[in-house]
Order: C-alpha cells, then sequence, then structure tokens
C-alpha cells in the first residue's frame, strides 16, 4: 500500500531523515518506535506533505505521491491524527466530524457518522460541546473520529497516546485493534508506548537519528533484547508459546 524508499526530509539546512526505506502492507497495522528527536513525526509529516521530500520516494498505491499538496493526500485515501491532536477547539464536536469527512462521498456521511460514535459513545452525548472544552482523552478520540470521517485506506497516527491516563491509554489501543478489524485499512502507528505498539503491529520498525535500525514483525520486535532494553523496560515479558 505504501512504500518509501531511500526518502530524506528536514528543515532548513537540517536534514532530519536519512535514506529512509519503509514499508505499509494494506490492511496490515505498521509500528514505528523510538526515542525523542528520532524523526519519527518528520517521517508522518513528510508522508503528509509538510514538510516536501527532499529525494527518495513515497508511492501510495502505486502513485508517488512525494510532491503532491496535502488536500490531494487527503483525497487519495491518507488521514492523519497528528501529536497534539488539533481539533478544531472552537467547533462542536459535530462540526469537528463534519469537517473530517468533507472529502469523503457524502453518500457515507450518515453510516461514518454512526460508525465513529459507535467506537466513540462519549462523543455522542458531547456533539454540541465545543472541541476545546473536552478533556485530552475525549480530544485525542474526536482527533481520531474527525480521520476516520475522511474514510482513509490508511490512518496514520502520531503519539495517540500521549499524555493520557492508563486506563484512557487501554480503551484507546482496544479501539485502534477495532478500527483495524472492522475497516481493514492500513495504519502506520508512531507510539511512545513500544509494547502496546509492538502487540498490535503485524510490521514494525525501530528508527534511531533519522535510520531505520530495525525492522520485523511485532513479535520479534518484542523478544528482540536490544529493543527490550531500549524501549520496553518496565514493560510486561513477552509471551512465549
Amino acid at each position: 500500500m505504501l512504500t518509501i524508499r531511500n526518502l530524506r526530509s528536514g528543515y532548513g539546512a537540517v536534514e532530519v531523515l536519512h535514506g529512509i526505506d519503509l514499508e505499509v502492507q494494506a490492511g496490515a497495522i505498521t509500528a514505528l518506535i523510538g526515542a525523542n528527536g528520532a524523526g519519527k513525526t518528520t517521517l508522518l509529516m513528510t508522508i503528509c506533505g509538510r514538510p516536501r521530500a527532499r529525494t527518495g520516494e513515497i508511492v501510495f498505491q502505486g502513485e508517488d505521491i512525494a510532491q503532491l499538496p496535502t488536500f490531494k493526500l487527503v483525497r487519495r485515501g491518507i488521514a492523519h491524527v497528528p501529536e497534539g491532536r488539533h481539533i478544531f477547539p472552537r467547533m462542536s464536536v459535530l462540526e469537528n466530524l463534519q469537517m473530517g469527512a468533507y472529502a469523503a462521498d457524502p453518500a457515507h456521511y450518515t453510516a461514518d457518522l454512526d460508525f465513529v460514535l459507535g467506537l466513540f459513545p462519549i462523543l455522542k452525548s458531547r456533539l454540541n460541546q465545543f472541541g476545546g472544552t473536552l478533556s485530552g482523552g475525549e480530544q485525542q478520540m474526536l482527533a481520531i473520529a474527525r480521520a476516520l470521517m475522511a474514510r482513509p485506506r490508511l490512518l496514520v497516527l502520531d503519539e495517540p497516546s500521549l499524555g493520557l491516563a492508563p486506563l484512557i491509554v487501554r480503551q484507546l489501543f482496544e479501539i485502534i485493534a477495532a478500527i483495524h478489524r472492522d475497516r481493514k485499512m492500513g495504519i502506520l502507528l508512531v507510539e511512545q508506548n513500544a509494547y502496546q505498539a509492538l502487540k498490535l503491529a503485524s510490521r514494525a520498525f525501530v528508527m534511531v537519528n533519522g535510520a531505520i535500525t530495525l525492522a520485523g514483525t511485532g513479535a520479534e520486535l518484542l523478544a528482540n533484547p536490544n529493543v527490550q532494553s531500549a524501549y520496553l523496560e518496565g514493560a510486561p515479558a513477552p509471551a512465549h508459546s
């Protein structure tokens, strides 16, 4: 579905990504883990058009999209939930969801609204409330729901659990699993909670200083001693069959 080859990107004179190679399979969850400052957010933002790729290819469903503007990427089926949520705080919950649906076929609006409100029932009781008055967890739910209203083929999630209480984090990962199960869409997940991300992922990558240093299945990376020592301290030990 998404193939990235020799991608370089950055800001001004600073190159952040140094020849990234990465693939996201259709209908699969792919996790990207790494320390703060490794370049994970820059990679997601480059996929979505800001900043632009300097060299390399970003191929989505057979088309090189590296130089396409962001609004065209949305219409091609990529929805980005950025770090920090970035909902519209002065719009109601319903208006936020309607903004997410602007690029989708209006014929699916009612069914899509029912789907996201089924995933996030708390939003149903908040439809007329301003987005900025929601709790942090509710705002994250709204950000994901808004992205889903675009009917994406690829959902790009940047640190969805950041700053949330443990109970909300568990609920959020259950919802991500439900989205994958029900919609069969590809998901590219950048997540500080490496244990939960690798548990969900069929394929995973480790990024260090703007380069991919390790790749494998989620289970393989969970069992990797170097990954365990660097990213999984304090997490439950992986189960062995």
